[in-house]
């Protein structure tokens, strides 16, 4: 699907509610995400960060309102992944699942897929750990590679849960590398996130505080991707 150069929506979310019992984690929220934009939700613990990431995945139903994305494809990345140690899954056939989705259910991997599967590992530098078992990684191997997994997709959105949260510096970096990749590309990002860098190059800030946007940042007229970079904010509507 070609992406369009006019800003247009790749997510809109609308009256948004999500209830566990008596508890609320969000409450009546509205937000437009942008097409190709950098997208970064921030606010204290326990605020409905990763709530509202995932009922904009698609992985949680809202318990009322809604999300529409538009006709474009998703790709979610949670923060962590519990995968047991006896499960037989290698790290190339985590990130193979992320292929499994753009090629369709059911069909095999064609050479494209391939290529995907292997640029993912190499881009997240883990190719040398392809054949190892999934579930005896490390915290911050298990990150890359669950994040190598969302960019074999080539989805339209890429939806990340702290993508550098729990990483060494050089691995840190290299994640924020591939998502400045994926926006070059013509996709969007929306990642929670308390990192300082990432937050610097967001196109948008959406700040959530008991699980309602409390401000949200204009997007940016342009982008400089450097550490410091600077935006406005504004009481949102």
């Amino acid at each position: 699907m070609p992406f369009l150069s006019s800003p247009v929506a790749a997510l809109t979310a609308h009256a948004l509610r999500v209830t566990f019992g008596d508890a609320t984690a969000l409450d009546g929220v509205d937000l437009v995400v942008t097409r190709g934009a950098l997208t970064v939700i921030v606010g204290p613990n326990g605020a409905g960060k990763s709530t509202l990431l995932e009922t904009l995945a698609g992985a949680r139903e809202p318990s009322s309102g809604s999300v529409d994305a538009h006709g474009l494809s998703r790709s979610f990345v949670p923060q962590r992944a519990a995968v047991s140690e006896h499960l037989p899954l290698t790290v190339r056939d985590v990130v193979a699942i992320g292929a499994w989705g753009r090629a369709g259910p059911f069909r095999p991997l064609g050479p494209a897929d391939r290529t995907a599967i292997d640029d993912a590992l190499r881009r997240l530098d883990v190719a040398d750990l392809a054949r190892r078992p999934f579930g005896i990684l490390s915290g911050g191997q298990r990150q890359r590679t669950l994040l190598a997994q969302g960019l074999a997709r080539g989805a339209d959105v890429l939806l990340l849960d702290e993508p550098t949260t729990g990483l060494d510096a050089a691995s840190a970096e290299r994640n924020r590398a591939a998502i400045a990749h994926e926006i070059e590309r013509g996709a969007t990002v929306v990642c929670v996130s308390h990192d300082e860098r990432l937050i610097a190059a967001a196109d948008r800030i959406v700040d959530l505080d008991g699980g309602r946007i409390v401000l949200s940042g204009a997007d940016r007229v342009a982008r400089s991707g450097a550490e410091g970079v600077s935006g406005e904010r504004e009481r949102a509507r």
